[in-house]
């Protein structure tokens, strides 16, 4: 019953945002924020012409309420370059055991961050490659693998020294972490051993254990490969931990740009 609630109030919401009177955006405010909802589900357009739709009064709001439910210890769902997502702070370390919970993962299985800008990767992680190879593969469907800061919480990912880091090439994802202004956990939006999801509605049973699903429409990228993983752990060295949707481009930048050399034996 809750999902056929939550799914009536997100069609009524959805048709109002498309026009732009602040009678009716305040009507979708109030249909969106359904009061008997546990889950808000909340529309964002999935035409990211410019930076410019970051501020359209619709999205304005929908971070923040994103935001503050991430802020607040609870897990979201978020649209990536990839494939949906499920994020939490990554400091919070209740709601790092939420995320395993809700997808019933095990617990020997890392979680990666995503950050919103290339300097806040020098905060959590001991880089070890040049900053210009960073730029070139960020932001992009690549998660780099390095060795993790005493900054980063130690209840994320206790049984490694390593940590995967991500900017998604996405413009509320990115805007997302700036306005958080610290790391969010991320993995995708799927129980585990589950397919990797690129629409919304393909995660529905998840639905009423997260506190807000953005709903960005169908991700472009149908390969639902996610990102691919590199580590970058030893200098001079890469490794292939899982090829994803972009490995040509990523070891043409690594071997190419920087001679880089693979390693598929280092741990």
């Amino acid at each position: 019953m809750l999902l056929l609630k939550e799914d009536t109030c997100f069609r009524a919401a959805s048709l109002r945002l498309g026009v732009c009177s602040s009678t009716r955006y305040k009507s979708f405010k109030r249909d969106i924020m359904c009061k008997e909802l546990k889950t808000r589900v909340l529309r964002i357009s999935s035409n990211f012409s410019d930076d410019l739709t970051l501020h359209q009064p619709e999205w304005t709001e929908i971070l923040s309420c994103t935001v503050n439910a991430l802020k607040a210890g609870q897990v979201v769902a978020v649209p990536t370059d990839t494939i949906y997502g499920l994020a939490c702070v990554a400091q919070n370390s209740e709601a790092i055991r939420r995320v395993y919970d809700i997808k019933g993962r095990n617990g020997d299985k890392p979680l990666a961050i995503c950050v919103g800008e290339i300097h806040d990767i020098y905060k959590y992680c001991k880089v070890s490659v040049k900053d210009r190879l960073l730029r070139d593969l960020l932001p992009g469907p690549v998660t780099l693998v390095l060795e993790r800061s005493a900054t980063l919480n130690g209840d994320l990912n206790p049984f490694t020294k390593l940590i995967g880091v991500r900017i998604p090439d996405h413009p509320f994802m990115r805007r997302l972490c700036q306005m958080c202004d610290t790391p969010l956990a991320l993995t995708s939006a799927n129980v585990s051993t589950q397919s990797s999801t690129v629409a919304a509605n393909e995660f529905e049973d998840l639905w009423p254990r997260l506190a807000v699903v953005v709903d960005g429409g169908p991700i472009e990228d149908k390969s639902r490969l996610g990102s691919t993983v590199v580590d970058l752990s030893v200098c001079g060295r890469y490794r292939i931990i899982r090829p994803g949707c972009a490995l040509s481009a990523t070891v043409q930048i690594l071997e190419g740009r920087y001679g880089l050399l693979e390693d598929p034996d280092h741990r």
